[in-house]
């Protein structure tokens, strides 16, 4: 995450739930997006690192997963963890006042919320997934099959779904009280959405039964355990796809028109707002603005989108020019 650039949602929400004591206030899994170096407003950006996610890495969908986000290495016992933090507080105490810079007081600060996180019994319990019924983590979602020329990782085609596991995980950090969740879905065991190529095959076989599988087993395991109604579930990419097929049988980058899925957190269920043009080229009815999303997440946040935040350079900086879509929601 790059820190002249705007914050994220999530980033956001962390900054304006200061007042609260979260352990974890703003999740990404299993990575953040990247082309060679990280992609911006990923992160906190200009409101600094202290609000970037909490990075939980690796892969779910394998035997073997043991996330290790918290977990100190068999050389670090807590014993020995606490006597280096004990060494640090002798240190500290020792500065004279005026030696004490901002960076230190900063750095300080990530050390105790390190401590804090190290030490708490139910983010560890959050993340372990293995405490799942076998089943359940079926339910998630289970590629049968090794995808045919999918290039990069097609091997990797059977067993768990990793964006369902990852999917489950999130389910477990929000019933462990993490207000914002981020699930990157950018690539899967070989197959991604950026469908340049062979676009109807990658949809039809591998890509829509596994997002489907997985997004409806979250929704419903939300659903029967009492969480859906103050869960908002969002699912989007940064852009469309082209009307018109490429000579590969591909779609390009097509940012006009594009769709996005709601559930939960008070939603009409069944439902749908807006419409394309013939081709789905551009909107024809309807139209909803990125910036309306925006506003419409920190509105069920209750958050005021006209609220402001400001850079490194003390420009202010309003969260989100467009306006809630409340017609969406049971109540408004």
């Amino acid at each position: 995450p790059i820190d002249q650039f705007f914050p994220c949602y999530g980033a956001v929400v962390n900054y304006f739930n200061q007042h609260r004591n979260i352990d974890i206030p703003h999740a990404a899994l299993p990575w953040v997006f990247h082309n060679v170096v990280p992609t911006p407003c990923q992160g906190g950006g200009f409101l600094g690192k202290a609000f970037d996610p909490f990075q939980i890495s690796g892969d779910p969908k394998t035997l073997t997963y043991r996330n290790k986000a918290l977990k100190s290495p068999e050389t670090l016992p807590s014993a020995r963890l606490a006597d280096r933090r004990f060494l640090l507080d002798q240190i500290d105490a020792g500065l004279a006042p005026d030696a004490v810079t901002p960076a230190m007081t900063e750095l300080r600060a990530f050390y105790e919320r390190a401590y804090e996180l190290i030490g708490s019994p139910m983010v560890s319990r959050a993340l372990d997934i293995d405490k799942e019924a076998k089943s359940l983590r079926e339910r998630y979602g289970m590629m049968k099959e090794i995808p045919r020329g999918g290039g990069n990782g097609a091997e990797k085609g059977y067993g768990r779904n990793m964006r369902g596991q990852n999917l489950l995980l999130a389910r477990r950090l929000v019933e462990a009280g993490v207000p914002f969740i981020n699930i990157y879905d950018f690539i899967q065991q070989g197959q991604n959405w950026d469908s340049h190529n062979d676009n109807f095959n990658q949809h039809k076989k591998f890509l829509l039964p596994q997002a489907d599988q997985a997004l409806s087993a979250l929704i419903e395991d939300l659903d029967d355990r009492g969480l859906l109604e103050t869960t908002l579930v969002v699912a989007l990419g940064e852009f469309g796809r082209t009307p018109k097929i490429n000579s590969n049988a591909g779609r390009d980058h097509w940012p006009d028109c594009y769709s996005v899925l709601l559930a939960g957190g008070g939603v009409r269920g069944g439902s749908y707002y807006g419409a394309s043009d013939a081709s789905g080229a551009y909107p024809a009815d309807l139209p909803v603005t990125p910036a309306d999303l925006a506003a419409t997440i920190y509105w069920r946040f209750g958050i005021d989108p006209k609220r402001e935040v400001h850079d490194r350079g003390g420009r202010p900086w309003r969260l989100a020019d467009g306006k809630p879509m409340r017609d969406l929601f049971e109540q408004s």
